[in-house]
């Protein structure tokens, strides 16, 4: 049977990058984001306008994927937030990094676990951050919610161990967005990691042949 994948945060750049490979990899694909009414491919299910940081919603957005599709594989977190500030800025923005990366994951996965048990192969893949491991200026907020993640990836790893669930993330360097091309115009973006090459990592990570792996922090940083 075809696997089914839930991407939250599917309408962003990198969301996009994995919705396309997800697609020519022959998944049926659902995606979920607070963004609502963009267009997607034939066949993929949109479930917009929906805030991860609510659990109610989270799980609402869960069931229509169950109602649509029947089943639920593979659940990959991308949904999340960057802010750089330096510690001192007048609007701390250190609960709303957290809110946006961590509790959204918290939320899908708790919500999407029952689905996922039932899988003969189900998978959780989270997007973690290099920036966690070392935060630079500026990348506290950031980087400390990223390290929750990180924690978040490892506690339920092994919460799962007797299941058929494996969790694992990458932890991607400085992604070649426009925003980034934008802020950083000095920069060489054909240092940073390309959308559709963490896409395909990310995919590995949520297919049958990840099975040996789970609790990974898996770092995808290109040549930063």
């Amino acid at each position: 049977m075809q696997r089914t994948v839930a991407i939250t945060g599917g309408h962003g750049v990198l969301g996009r990058a994995v919705l396309e490979a997800a697609l020519k990899a022959g998944w049926q694909v659902a995606v979920i984001d607070h963004a609502s009414g963009h267009a997607v491919p034939d066949g993929v299910l949109e479930v917009g306008g929906v805030d991860l940081t609510d659990a109610g919603q989270a799980q609402k957005s869960v069931d229509a994927v169950i109602a649509r599709f029947g089943r639920l594989d593979a659940l990959l977190n991308i949904a999340g937030g960057f802010v750089w500030q330096t510690t001192d800025d007048a609007e701390p923005a250190w609960d709303r990094m957290y809110a946006l990366n961590v509790t959204t994951a918290v939320n899908a996965s708790r919500a999407a676990l029952s689905a996922l048990k039932a899988s003969p192969e189900g998978r959780i893949v989270n997007v973690g951050s290099a920036a966690a491991l070392k935060a630079g200026a500026g990348m506290g907020a950031y980087g400390a919610a990223k390290a929750g993640v990180h924690a978040l990836t490892q506690a339920l790893a092994e919460e799962l161990k007797t299941t058929s669930v494996t969790v694992n993330a990458v932890l991607p360097s400085i992604i070649d967005t426009p925003t980034n091309r934008k802020d950083m115009p000095d920069a060489d973006p054909a240092a940073w990691v390309a959308p559709a090459d963490l896409a395909a990592i990310i995919l590995f990570l949520a297919s049958p042949e990840s099975r040996a792996m789970t609790g990974s922090l898996v770092p995808v940083t290109g040549r930063v």
